[in-house]
């Protein structure tokens, strides 16, 4: 079974009877409502000046949660992301199950003199550099210094520290990028599409560093209003460990 069944059935078996409250689709960010926010990337394809809207568009917040999630199946870029801001929203966290920590601080401690691999950049990847002994960036469209995302069968097993968004689980690629972990490299899932949930621990992750919406009206103005979510009111960092 592929890590994204495993979460949606997590995440189904939660939200049978749950309402949609709102859902917001901002230039960076997804935000669905039901019991809690859940977030996720917005993905880039979705945001393009030929893109299609999403089936229902308009009505969504009318739909049961359930419906939402199932919408992570979606070949369309915009549906995924309310799919997976779905799913976030529905799956349980017990908050005695992690801690609120900066996974960026544990990257740097950990990834000193040593082999790093980035699936995408992220917004202290200078910083990474300044500390690793080699940092490679696989990007899709690479630019100048990345490498492209071909080349992950041959970086991603020389890697001690992988770093990761859960866009990997959206965008399809996280099957083939987990078959690649090898055994002694720290792998860390970060950014607020984080599914909280331990069942990625068995499909070779080691920490999800996601968050948590402690005040949903103020997120989704923020959300709405195009926010890039650093350093946002209300946005808590929570991290959990293998």
């Amino acid at each position: 079974m592929a890590a994204i069944d495993d979460l949606l059935t997590c995440a189904l078996a939660k939200s049978s009877d749950v309402l949609t409250r709102e859902v917001l689709v901002g230039l960076y960010w997804t935000a669905v409502y039901g019991q809690r926010v859940g977030l996720a990337a917005t993905l880039a394809d979705a945001t393009c000046c030929d893109a299609i809207d999403a089936a229902g568009v308009g009505q969504l917040h009318y739909r049961p949660i359930h419906e939402l999630i199932n919408l992570l199946r979606s070949t369309h870029p915009l549906e995924v992301s309310i799919g997976m801001a779905a799913l976030n929203s529905a799956l349980p966290v017990n908050e005695q199950d992690g801690v609120e920590f900066n996974a960026r601080d544990l990257i740097l401690e950990r990834g000193r003199d040593k082999n790093v691999v980035t699936v995408g950049h992220f917004p202290f990847t200078d910083a990474i550099r300044n500390v690793a002994a080699q940092l490679w960036v696989l990007e899709l469209n690479p630019s100048e210094g990345d490498q492209p995302a071909s080349a992950a069968p041959e970086l991603i097993p020389q890697a001690d520290v992988i770093g990761l968004t859960a866009t990997t689980l959206m965008n399809g690629t996280f099957e083939s990028l987990r078959l690649l972990f090898p055994s002694q490299a720290l792998v860390v899932m970060m950014g607020p599409s984080t599914p909280l949930h331990k069942v990625l621990f068995d499909y070779g992750v080691d920490i999800l560093a996601g968050a948590l919406v402690d005040d949903p009206s103020t997120l989704l103005h923020y959300v709405g209003q195009g926010s890039s979510l650093h350093r946002v009111p209300g946005l808590r960092r929570f991290t959990m460990v293998k």
